[in-house]
């Protein structure tokens, strides 16, 4: 246990999960994306959609899209700011089932054309869980790095990317697989103690049965 534990998280009120913790999905969420924003479909769930506009959830949410911090002073005014860079912001509710209380659906669109879905479930004390990724399970917190590879179901793929982090130096902290059926599409989630270099990154994404590579940097 440490002070956070018991004090919570410096932030910008007024609730840590619904405030700090919708911050921080929007915030890991556009690190995934990888490039600026210009599209932002926010779909609202549970206490989220219930609650949220009282505890701030929306422009929280928008916060994080555009990189802010929990404690960002501009939190409040998001919205405005996105409105300025011109960002197309869209609210709604999701359609969910058997998501935490306090979970938002992002649909990302990039300037480049890159596209992301992405459920968020924010847990209390601005503890999150990105739990969904692209339409298969992820479940990661954002606290490490944390590389993503969409990939067929075949075999040799867990290898290639294990012996790739081995060769860059790059532990392993967790790893987990899912895949949607035998043979179909496959996610690995793998949170690292260390960086993955941008070439490594770019080898991973050419290899054949790899459908998509995500990454999760703290820099």
């Amino acid at each position: 246990m440490n002070i956070f534990d018991i004090i919570g998280p410096v932030m910008v009120g007024p609730s840590s999960s619904h405030t700090a913790g919708a911050v921080k999905i929007g915030y890991v969420s556009q690190k995934l994306l990888g490039e600026p924003i210009i599209k932002a479909e926010i779909l609202l769930y549970g206490s989220f959609l219930a609650t949220g506009k009282g505890h701030g959830t929306t422009f929280a949410l928008v916060a994080g899209l555009l990189g802010m911090h929990e404690d960002d002073s501009r939190i409040p005014e998001s919205i405005e700011i996105a409105k300025e860079r011109g960002i197309e912001l869209i609210f709604g509710e999701a359609n969910l089932k058997n998501y935490h209380p306090n979970s938002v659906q992002l649909k990302l669109t990039g300037k480049n054309g890159r596209k992301l879905e992405i459920i968020g479930e924010s847990l209390g004390g601005s503890v999150i869980n990105i739990a969904n990724i692209d339409g298969l399970s992820a479940n990661f917190s954002g606290e490490n790095p944390t590389l993503i590879v969409h990939n067929k179901d075949q075999p040799g793929h867990v290898a290639e990317v294990t012996s790739m982090l081995s060769h860059k130096s790059v532990n392993i902290a967790a790893m987990q697989l899912y895949r949607a059926n035998r043979g179909g599409d496959a996610v690995m989630v793998l949170e690292l103690d260390q960086e993955i270099p941008e070439e490594a990154l770019t080898w991973l994404s050419k290899l054949e049965g790899v459908n998509k590579v995500t990454y999760y940097s703290l820099k």
